[in-house]
């Protein structure tokens, strides 16, 4: 009996979870400096180059129904791949020990009951969201998600409509446009290496890939838009300050852990599933299940108030990895690496993107340096391969 794929509408909810989440409002206050038009820009641009390159490599693991190591495996080859597997697990991991120890520190400021315990409280309910499987994950999702966000348009009415707000005083020299637009994009782009875990499933590829971008665009738009808001103001970062203010008390509670709970599923299930591609003897479930207890245990033990060199990162690694996958895939219609040990051309032009980013970083321009490096990289793939081809050809002749 054939497996059943999942439904555009449970795509859309997967993905509604992974951006109804802690740490996109607190990388929203970050924008609070440049002031509320300039920081809605930034973010609208920010998603929207990264929407885009989540929707590429969407639509590569929706189309040839393969995970999204099996995709970069497509352009890198099989030895080439496991760089990038090692790399996306070890970022997982990051991320799931980030997300409980932001969702444990803002549950106990409004319930205090002690960091730790709330880090393990999530961590458990993590493990069941995996333990449930994400195509039976459909009706648990539905209600926590519709709770969700009912209670998220809750937290944005009370910062943007309440008597009680003070427009904080902004600073304009304190983040640049550009490095703005960044963070911005960092957030999507950390989702390029999993999107494909969960379109590789999908019935209708293409709507399904789209429905995910959208929804997971407009949610992590929103939730930046609550974290600046909340930041220029009433003038506090802390998000849970901000729900004891305004008297969320249960509720606030229920948005955070709940809100933390869906998107670090995401990011423990992903790690077990490229922990497939290092090893076959690797059960995904089980892996995603280890990720979730070290990530909550490093919650417990690290400190890891301030993300962005991390976001960076991300973004150095699998911006020019992406790059290259829609290069191989989309432009030269080959992505034939599949079964050889490494493609080295594109692996040194995977470097060469890297060691670019970093030093973009070092350069202000009003798009950020995500964008640029991409295009660069995108290019110096094609021209590289071309030529590689061309090369063959008089060869053969």
């Amino acid at each position: 009996m054939e497996k059943k794929g999942t439904s555009v509408f449970s795509n859309g909810l997967i993905w509604f979870g992974a951006g109804v989440s802690i740490a996109e409002i607190l990388t929203g206050t970050y924008f609070a400096p440049l002031g509320f038009t300039k920081g809605i820009l930034s973010i609208l641009l920010g998603h929207l180059i990264g929407g885009l390159m989540m929707f590429a490599a969407g639509m590569i693991g929706a189309r040839e129904k393969k995970s999204a190591m099996e995709t970069v495996r497509m352009s890198f080859g099989e030895k080439g791949c496991l760089l990038f597997a090692v790399l996306n697990v070890i970022q997982l991991v990051g991320w799931t020990a980030i997300m409980i120890y932001d969702g444990s520190l803002a549950a106990n400021g409004i319930f205090s009951i002690g960091n730790a315990i709330w880090a393990i409280v999530i961590g458990v309910l993590i493990v069941i969201w995996i333990l449930i499987g994400i195509t039976n994950l459909g009706k648990v999702n539905t209600v926590a998600m519709a709770a969700l966000f009912v209670l998220s348009l809750v937290l944005f009415k009370i910062i943007f409509f309440s008597d009680a707000v003070n427009t904080a005083i902004v600073n304009d020299e304190a983040m640049s446009f550009g490095a703005a637009v960044e963070l911005a994009v960092a957030m999507p782009l950390s989702w390029l290496p999993l999107i494909s875990d969960y379109t590789r499933e999908a019935e209708k590829p293409v709507a399904a890939t789209l429905t995910s971008v959208i929804t997971y665009s407009t949610v992590s738009i929103f939730m930046y838009i609550i974290g600046m808001g909340a930041a220029i103001y009433t003038g506090e970062g802390d998000i849970a300050v901000i729900m004891v203010k305004a008297g969320l008390g249960i509720v606030g509670l229920l948005i955070i852990v709940f809100s933390t709970v869906t998107t670090t599923f995401l990011d423990a299930f992903s790690a077990g599933v490229s922990s497939v591609s290092i090893s076959k003897k690797i059960n995904e479930k089980w892996a995603g299940i280890i990720v979730t207890i070290v990530g909550t245990i490093a919650a417990i033990v690290y400190p890891m108030d301030d993300i962005t060199d991390f976001l960076y990162l991300i973004g150095s690694v699998f911006a020019p990895m992406i790059a290259i996958q829609i290069a191989d895939y989309f432009f030269l219609k080959k992505a034939n690496s599949y079964d050889k040990s490494v493609n080295v051309k594109n692996l040194l032009v995977w470097l060469i993107g890297f060691i670019c980013y970093r030093g973009l970083m070092r350069v202000e321009t009003p798009v950020g340096n995500t964008l640029i490096d991409m295009v660069i990289t995108i290019l110096l793939c094609l021209i590289v391969n071309i030529k590689a081809s061309g090369e063959r050809g008089v060869h053969e002749d």
